[in-house]
């Protein structure tokens, strides 16, 4: 799924057609059908330089080779790209540049009318699974264990013609990148298959912190149980599935459970190691300060970030985590300096929504108008806020039967 605007959103799914809907009706507004094979990628193109909201344009990628550009105001097709020679993984776009980035088994620069700025290399053995903007024109690449960072340079002044560079290739992971965001505008993030999370520094690449011990944390009856879940063969994953951030702390789904990074301690301040009965495949922190994962297992949960009371027992369960194989000095002081951190939390589960029966791809937030979810169940579901939904219910009957009086009168 792809968020467009307030009010609107598009999902694709495997059989290759991307629908376009109305979060506030749940009206479908536009069938786009163009793709042969599953949908690999989705970006909205603002065009906010030029054109007004309603011209926004939709890229779509498929395993079919192409690259297709709709208009999101009629829903017909404007461009049709096939010149690729395998599947294009993922979508970017700089607006400010008026130019997108398309990542295969080599990146391609195209501006806003299709056309081909430059490209790089092809990748041997592999391709770009995921990319996200840099500062200075640059942008960050995952390609296997490596992120390969490209800087987009001008040829000249006058003319709109580009080359793609090359900068470095930041080789730190032991295995396969799954995750890669940005956090803010000095800070990015990497998460691997094996649970390394890796903060680095978006201006010169360097890496800020690390962590690789998620799933060394303690047992959970160590901790008061939120939530009774029996024990499942993912609970000991070690992948990181999904990352997301809020600027102050990254949230990490990691197997069956869900963590909290802060980024100024460089510490997990909280976290859940079996928030669902399999993969978290979907962590987001919304804007009323809830915290929503959603998993493999069919289930959303809604989860509310507390500060841990001073006695509560299941710090040093929660401090085990960096200790787990280590010499007792260290553990001492790592302890220590845990403890010192007063922002230590828990989360606690405040909420489930019930209603998909296939595994919950992710989901989507839209102030006002409630939460949209997508599942291998083929449903795309609408969630709204009950309460909020009952009073605008009240009040707009309340204002029916006003006219109406007035209209009698």
């Amino acid at each position: 799924m792809a968020w467009i605007d307030d009010l609107r959103f598009a999902s694709a799914g495997d059989d290759g057609v991307v629908f376009v809907w109305n979060v506030q009706t749940g009206e479908r507004v536009h069938e786009l059908r163009g793709h042969s094979r599953p949908i690999t990628a989705i970006a909205v193109f603002p065009s906010v330089h030029h054109l007004p909201p309603e011209n926004r344009q939709l890229l779509t990628a498929s395993s079919d080779k192409t690259v297709t550009i709709w208009d999101l105001h009629t829903g017909s097709q404007i461009y049709s790209l096939s010149e690729f020679q395998s599947s294009v993984k993922c979508l970017m776009i700089i607006e400010r540049l008026d130019v997108w980035f398309s990542g295969a088994d080599k990146v391609c620069t195209w501006n806003c009318q299709a056309e081909l700025l430059c490209k790089t290399a092809c990748f041997k053995d592999a391709d770009v699974s995921s990319m996200i903007e840099l500062p200075k024109n640059s942008i960050a690449t995952a390609v296997r264990k490596d992120i390969v960072i490209f800087k987009l340079t001008p040829l000249s002044s006058e003319s709109q013609t580009w080359e793609i560079i090359e900068m470095r290739r930041l080789s730190n992971h032991e295995d396969d990148i799954r995750a890669l965001i940005s956090v803010n505008d000095n800070t990015f993030a990497t998460g691997s298959h094996v649970g390394e999370l890796i903060i680095w520094d978006s201006l010169d690449w360097s890496v800020r912190a690390s962590e690789s011990q998620f799933w060394n944390s303690a047992q959970q009856s160590d901790k008061p149980a939120e939530i009774k879940i029996s024990l499942t063969p993912n609970q000991h994953e070690t992948c990181i599935h999904h990352l997301s951030s809020d600027r102050e702390n990254i949230f990490a789904a990691i197997g069956t459970g869900i963590y909290v990074y802060n980024l100024q301690t460089k510490t997990v301040i909280a976290y859940q190691q079996v928030a669902h009965d399999s993969r978290v495949l979907h962590i987001a922190k919304l804007p009323n300060n809830q915290l929503v994962s959603c998993s493999e297992d069919g289930s959303v949960r809604l989860w509310k970030l507390q500060e841990l009371p001073p006695a509560e027992p299941a710090t040093s369960g929660l401090f085990s985590m960096w200790g787990i194989g280590r010499p007792n000095k260290q553990q001492n002081q790592m302890a220590k300096r845990k403890l010192e951190c007063s922002v230590l939390k828990t989360l606690e589960l405040t909420g489930d929504l019930i209603g998909h029966s296939g595994a919950v791809r992710m989901f989507l937030y839209f102030e006002g108008h409630g939460m949209v979810t997508c599942s291998t169940d083929h449903l795309v579901i609408l969630w709204k806020d009950g309460e909020r939904e009952s009073k605008l219910r009240s009040k707009a009957l309340f204002q029916k039967l006003e006219r109406e009086e007035q209209y009698n009168a």
